[in-house]
């Protein structure tokens, strides 16, 4: 998650393809779920395959404003 550039995105499935096991999506969840340093590791920056934001521990406002600091257009649809 530290290699994912300020202002961009990257998805669940991405990081479990990138891991060499795509089935491994929910695993790839749980274990940024699990992230206790927030912003220093930044796992905002993880997005739906569809676009959405989801699965935030700092809750979804926080995320959608962490991206849009970083300049990353969100929509408000999008959760």
């Amino acid at each position: 998650m530290n290699e994912i550039p300020f202002g961009q995105t990257t998805t669940y499935m991405k990081l479990s393809q990138k891991l060499g096991n795509p089935a491994a999506i929910r695993a790839v969840g749980a274990a940024i779920g699990a992230n206790p340093i927030l912003v220093i590791v930044p796992c905002h920056r993880i997005i739906g395959t569809n676009g959405q934001l989801t699965g935030y521990a700092g809750g979804l406002e926080r995320k959608q404003a962490l991206l849009e600091l970083e300049g990353f257009p969100v929509q408000q649809s999008l959760f």
